[in-house]
Parts: structure tokens; sequence; C-alpha cells
């Protein structure tokens, strides 16, 4: 196992002599502690209690479950001796103060996926890690743009426990050695295909989407007879962090479009909890992650629960679909005899 650096001395090597990253490993060791038992209470299924029960309705309309709160409090108590000024959560109005003037802010959705929690498929935990700006209250200290995030990760709970981590260069995962109890890198410069055959996107709502998607997707559905010329695999988990992780490890493209039902016209997932942390650790990746106007990361939050379109994954089918978006003839990109350099053009 020593070939497995800990966590702990990755993290002690990354920030010696600077007192933000010193700042910035303390969070994240409180984060994965916390992450840690919080997987234990999921590998106990119905043995930890009603964990899939209904608490109540979040902001937004989402549906809160008893694993959402003990989540929520788990990371909450855990960051509460880390140098961490706020906390602003999915599963709270407003941010959390905690230590005041401390240099660091993080955000968190505790638990992703959480409609399957009685299904025994694959849950996480998302974070975000950003500067505390002096003299900003807690409510406006989030509004930055994605890229100014220190770090982002995710935990997985799954036949792993794994916790994929970035620090702003490169990509890695850690995963929960169970004897001991301590993260260990198991890869390292994780890196997404540029070309994938494999999509996510649940399709039972393809009647709501607008239409530069269901021509994307009708392409791709098309396999080899269409303008594609190749077959696609279909994928889709109800669970962002389980696609992201499957997408990191062999690649593919995942899409939570905008779409004609109501709560959902500018998207489904929060900006700063959700698509941020995910964002920066597909880019870190070489994939990319768009909103289809643009990289999400580029994006300044309005206001702490925003929602907003994603796709990520790898970047040549994330690029192509923004195309579909932005070209006034999306027909350019499905035939060769009608694309920009196809017969009848130079």
């Amino acid at each position: 196992m020593s070939e497995f650096v800990s966590l702990d001395d990755r993290l002690t090597e990354w920030s010696t002599g600077d007192p933000v990253r010193s700042a910035t490993t303390a969070a994240i060791m409180a984060l994965a502690e916390a992450c840690r038992d919080l997987a234990a209470i999921i590998a106990g299924g119905d043995l930890s209690g009603r964990l899939a029960a209904q608490r109540g309705i979040i902001i937004g309309g989402d549906v809160q479950r008893e694993l959402d709160v003990q989540a929520n409090e788990l990371l909450i108590d855990a960051l509460s001796g880390a140098p961490v000024a706020a906390v602003a959560s999915e599963e709270m109005d407003t941010p959390l103060p905690l230590a005041v003037g401390a240099p660091l802010l993080v955000a968190i959705d505790p638990l992703d996926g959480s409609s399957n929690i009685e299904t025994n498929l694959s849950v996480g935990t998302i974070f975000s890690i950003l500067p505390n700006i002096p003299g900003r209250a807690p409510s406006e200290a989030f509004l930055i743009p994605g890229r100014q995030q220190i770090a982002a990760g995710y935990a997985i709970y799954g036949p792993q426990t794994a916790l994929v981590l970035t620090l702003g260069v490169g990509t890695d995962m850690f995963t929960l050695d169970r004897s001991s109890g301590i993260f260990r890198r198991s890869r390292r410069d994780m890196t997404v295909p540029p070309q994938t055959n494999e999509i996510a996107i649940n399709a039972a709502n393809y009647r709501h989407w607008d239409p530069p998607v269901r021509t994307w997707f009708d392409d791709c559905l098309a396999g080899l007879d269409g303008p594609r010329g190749e077959n696609f695999n279909m994928r889709w988990l109800a669970s962002m962090v389980a696609e992201a992780h499957r997408i990191l490890t062999r690649g593919g493209i995942y899409l939570y479009p905008a779409d004609a039902r109501p709560g959902y016209r500018h998207g489904r997932l929060r900006l700063i909890y959700e698509a941020n942390p995910i964002a920066l650790i597909m880019e870190q990746a070489g994939a990319a992650a768009s909103s289809v106007a643009g990289p999400i990361l580029d994006q300044s939050p309005r206001t702490l629960h925003e929602r907003v379109p994603l796709v990520f994954g790898s970047c040549d089918e994330v690029r192509r679909l923004e195309r579909y978006h932005i070209e006034p003839h999306p027909i350019g990109e499905r035939s060769p005899l009608f694309a920009r350099r196809g017969l009848f053009r130079a």
C-alpha cells in the first residue's frame, strides 16, 4: 500500500509554506473525514435507519430526505473546526457563518443523487472551496465565477468510496482504504478522451427539450445510419456524481439541459454547489463543461441558488453540442453535403 500516497501526505506536500493552501488542506481533510463517516452510514442501508424518508421541501421545490439532512449536518460539523468563514449548502436557504475572518468559503451539495438512496445505486457529495473576499457579507461572498475556486471535489459512495479532487492543476482520485480509514491516491492526472460514443441524458424529457438538443440527440440515436455515422450508447443514473465518475474513467458526455417545463427554463442544476465544482474537475482532466452558451466557469452567479443548464464531458462532443445551439443552420453539422466544407463549399 506504500505506493499509494495518502490524501493527507499529498495535501501536505502541496500546501507547504502557503497559508491559503494550508487552510485549504485543513478544509479538505475535514470534508474527507465527514465523507468517510457518511460512507459508513450509507453502507449500512436500512440498518442505518429510514435514510430515504422525506423530511421536507427545500428552496426550489426539491424533496429533502433524511440522509440529505444527516449529510448536511455531518459536513457542517466537520467544517466548523476548519479555517472556513462560512459554508453554503444546497440544503440551506442562506450561508452559515463559521469562523469569521477565516480565509475560505465552502459550498456543498451534501448528497447528490438522493433519489437513489433506496435503490442501492451510487450517490455522492460535491464541494467547492473558494477564497473569502474581505468586506463582503456571506450572502454575497459566494457570488464569484467558478474560475476563482481554489479547489473542488466530490466523494462517490459505491462499491468503492472514492474522493476525486482538483487543486487547480490536474484531477486525482483517492480511494478509501477501509482497513485503515485513509484515502489513498489510486489515480493521478486523470484524462477524459476528447471523443466519445456514450451519452447520458434523461430521454423521457425529449418533448420538452429545445430544438438543438433534440436535433443532436436524434443524430446520435440514428447511429450508423445517421449523419454521425456511428452507434452511441446511452446511460442515465439520476446521480450526477456517478455520471461524472464514469466519464472521468472512460469518457462520455452528460447533459442536463434547460427545457420547457415550469422551473426548468433556465436549467435545473445549481451553479455554485454542483456545476462549478464539477466543471473545474472536468476541465482539469482535459474535458469541457458548458451551459451551451459558453464555459460554466466563466459565469458570475447572481443568486446563491441560481440554476443553470449543464453539459460536461469529452470536449469534442461538448463543442459539437454548442455549435448545434450557435449555428443558424445546424444541418451544417449533420451532413457532409451541406457542411461548411462539404461538396458545395470550398
